[in-house]
């Protein structure tokens, strides 16, 4: 996982800015504003890479294939705002997905379950979005209206990066990915009431990292 954190101060407000800036031919704009979202979609790839695809590629490899195709394709934006950006990034890492599954499933290109999948898979990214916004509000912190989905996964995402694999893989699967604690033992390869035991311990010590110092 991406252990990139954000100056969240230096960010705030400045998305529409930056896209302005884009489209007035400052390139480098772009980059940095890109990189802004590398923790947001590093959570979302996680939360939609399966056990089958996982064995074929990481979600490193999907944001960066996102990164690259959302840079060569900036001029096809038409959005001003955050709220429209994020739903254009989120359309093409689901577009990356898909052609993911294609290419290591064989897939046929032409066959129209794909226009089906594409659909479920952008349905997916937004519940994944939901959880996640419900799950950093669970864990005691109350967001301020204001605050974006951003800052919120960048935020979680360095808190996750300090956690065991097993703990980080287990959070994933139950609260980004809403799985059950029978599927995650199966995919974790142990019982159920051990994959349960597994998540209680991860959350404690989520909590531990995301408490202020000294608290």
């Amino acid at each position: 996982m991406s252990t990139h954190t954000l100056d969240l101060s230096s960010t705030d407000g400045s998305v529409e800015r930056r896209i302005n800036e884009v489209r007035q031919g400052n390139r480098q704009s772009l980059g940095d504003l890109l990189q802004l979202y590398q923790n947001y979609l590093s959570l979302l790839a996680q939360a939609q890479i399966d056990g089958r695809l996982r064995r074929r590629m990481s979600s490193s490899d999907l944001v960066q294939e996102t990164l690259l195709a959302a840079h060569r394709d900036f001029d096809q934006f038409r959005g001003k705002t955050e709220g429209e950006w994020l739903a254009w990034l989120r359309q093409i890492l689901s577009n990356c997905l898909s052609h993911a599954i294609e290419r290591h499933f064989h897939a046929k290109k032409r066959d129209l379950r794909r226009e089906v999948a594409l659909e479920s898979m952008t349905k997916r990214l937004d519940d994944s979005m939901a959880r996640l916004s419900h799950f950093v509000a669970a864990k005691g912190n109350t967001p301020s209206e204001d605050m974006h989905q951003r800052e919120m996964a960048d935020a979680l995402s360095l808190q996750l990066s300090k956690l065991k694999d097993k703990y980080r893989d287990v959070i994933v699967y139950r609260n980004l990915q809403g799985l059950s604690f029978e599927e995650i033992g199966s995919l974790m390869d142990m019982k159920t009431g051990t994959a349960r035991m597994t998540w209680v311990r991860a959350i404690a010590k989520l909590k531990e990292v995301a408490a202020p110092d000294g608290q």
